[in-house]
């Protein structure tokens, strides 16, 4: 996808050349001023006009009319020099992205020391992300859809700097790593069972040589994951509990674990969701897709660490073997839980998962998962609700969540609200104290399963999905977190 190559960009011969321009003086954005210069000074009329533009992600196009061996020019708008960030960056070149898509172009050069920086490979990682978000279309199942698109192809960054080229492929890979989830969020139940999950993260595996373990509904039962069997009890669809490992060390040992919720279609249980609520409840295995996709994106990058993803996948249905509100069930760990409400049912799968992972010896826990409503109410739909019990750790977790423009809010994790998700008169735990602090309290009951192993929650109930189309994406799931777990695996 990826190359470099040194040449004049007066003699590059490319269907696309893309140049950066910002707000600042043309004498000091070298790259504008050959180009000017060879089109007779044409561009800055063209500035002049509006026809081309520096303000923040917009794309101009011009054609060269034969005066360069480029046929095209796209320039990219950077807007001010010192509000310029990595972020900014890869949101503009998705919008470009998107254009050189529509366009049908193939194969394009960029000329990417005009982007005036001494961190080419930070924004050549940003641009290798946009370059297969941006474009990103979601499958439908519409009789009549087009699939003879024309995709971008090739990407030459004119440079004699290799590492520009290793960075971007590397970021390619993160970017893929989220259209995965992407993907697996948008399949609609009928299509995306738990066996069928299990089935595709066995592919994920099998691509990168990865260990998995899918275990079925009677070696669930062995394991006493009975917070997991309780949630599958109203189903036909048996449950799976998936484990993928990535050794990056010479031994195993040790394993950050990824955990994400499965939860396949949430009925809401007997505590049964409104017609409006239950539509889009496809989505709520978010956080297991967002796992898939970071461990897509680590067995391509292979950093060094070893990685352990746990995914409990069910559905949560209604039928006369459901669980029920005022039930009491033994998880894994063998604390009880009374069920107060059987909507919420996926801290009580990520309470067996997380317990395996300590069992397991995981010297650090992130769980993921389109967990609550209330995170919704709290943060709205940009910005994913976190709860640690580790500071060291969770400013990892927001340190690669910065390094991917994803944006993350510590909500508090306080004795005050673990002490009420243990309120319960007649077991251990009670799985939903009340409408009060919602997100907090979904987050604290599957706290009391990390115990003291160090911890970091994300509640992306409003963050997995987008209303409308965006620099990076198309309307719809958004694949949050994949990167910045994978991230957080590669900063280790």
């Amino acid at each position: 996808m990826f190359t470099i190559i040194q040449e004049d960009l007066i003699k590059h011969n490319t269907d696309a050349l893309i140049v950066g321009l910002f707000e600042a003086p043309k004498e000091t954005q070298p790259a504008y001023e050959i180009l000017n210069q060879a089109l007779n000074n044409q561009l800055d009329d063209l500035v002049e006009s509006g026809d081309v533009s520096t303000t923040q992600g917009y794309v101009s196009k011009v054609h060269t009319l034969g005066q360069l061996d480029a046929k095209r020019i796209y320039f990219v708008g950077f807007g001010d020099y010192d509000q310029f960030t990595v972020d900014r960056a890869r949101q503009s070149f998705g919008r470009l992205f998107k254009q050189l898509v529509e366009d049908s172009i193939q194969s394009a050069s960029l000329a990417i020391d005009s982007l005036y920086s001494d961190e080419l490979t930070t924004y050549a990682e940003a641009i290798g992300e946009a370059a297969v978000m941006a474009p990103y279309q979601l499958e439908t199942y519409h009789t009549d859809r087009d699939e003879n698109r024309d995709e971008l192809e090739s990407l030459t960054f004119l440079t004699n700097d290799q590492s520009v080229a290793e960075a971007a492929e590397q970021g390619y890979a993160l970017g893929n790593g989220a259209n995965i989830a992407r993907h697996l969020v948008n399949l609609p139940s009928n299509l995306l069972t738990a066996k069928d999950l299990a089935l595709f993260a066995e592919n994920i595996a099998d691509k990168h040589q990865l260990k998995i373990d899918v275990f079925e509904r009677e070696q669930i039962e062995e394991l006493g994951m009975g917070a997991l069997l309780a949630v599958n009890q109203g189903s036909d669809e048996p449950p799976r509990f998936i484990v993928m490992s990535y050794q990056g060390l010479d031994t195993w040992g040790d394993p950050v674990a990824l955990v994400g919720k499965g939860i396949t279609f949430d009925t809401g249980g007997y505590s049964l969701k409104p017609k409006d609520g239950i539509v889009g409840m496809k989505m709520d295995m978010g956080g297991a897709a967002s796992v898939i996709g970071a461990m897509d994106a680590i067995g391509q990058i292979q950093p060094k660490t070893n990685v352990m993803a746990l995914i409990p996948a069910t559905d949560n249905m209604v039928s006369d073997k459901a669980f029920k509100p005022d039930d009491v069930i033994v998880s894994m760990s063998g604390k009880t839980i009374e069920i107060r409400n059987t909507d919420a049912e996926g801290r009580l799968a990520m309470a067996d998962a997380v317990t395996y992972a300590k069992q397991q010896g995981a010297s650090k826990i992130v769980d993921i998962a389109t967990l609550t409503g209330g995170v919704v109410v709290a943060l709205g739909d940009q910005v994913t609700g976190a709860m640690t019990n580790d500071q060291d750790w969770y400013n990892e977790v927001v340190t690669a969540a910065d390094q991917e423009g994803e944006l993350m809010w510590q909500l508090p994790y306080l004795d005050v609200y673990q002490k009420q998700v243990a309120t319960s008169h007649i077991a251990d735990l009670n799985n939903s104290p009340g409408r009060k602090a919602h997100a907090v309290m979904a987050g604290a009951f599957v706290g009391a399963f990390a115990e003291d192993t160090p911890w970091v929650h994300l509640d992306i109930a409003g963050t997995a999905m987008a209303e409308s189309a965006h620099d990076l994406g198309p309307k719809g799931p958004t694949g949050v977190m994949a990167r910045t777990l994978a991230k957080a695996i590669m900063n280790q």
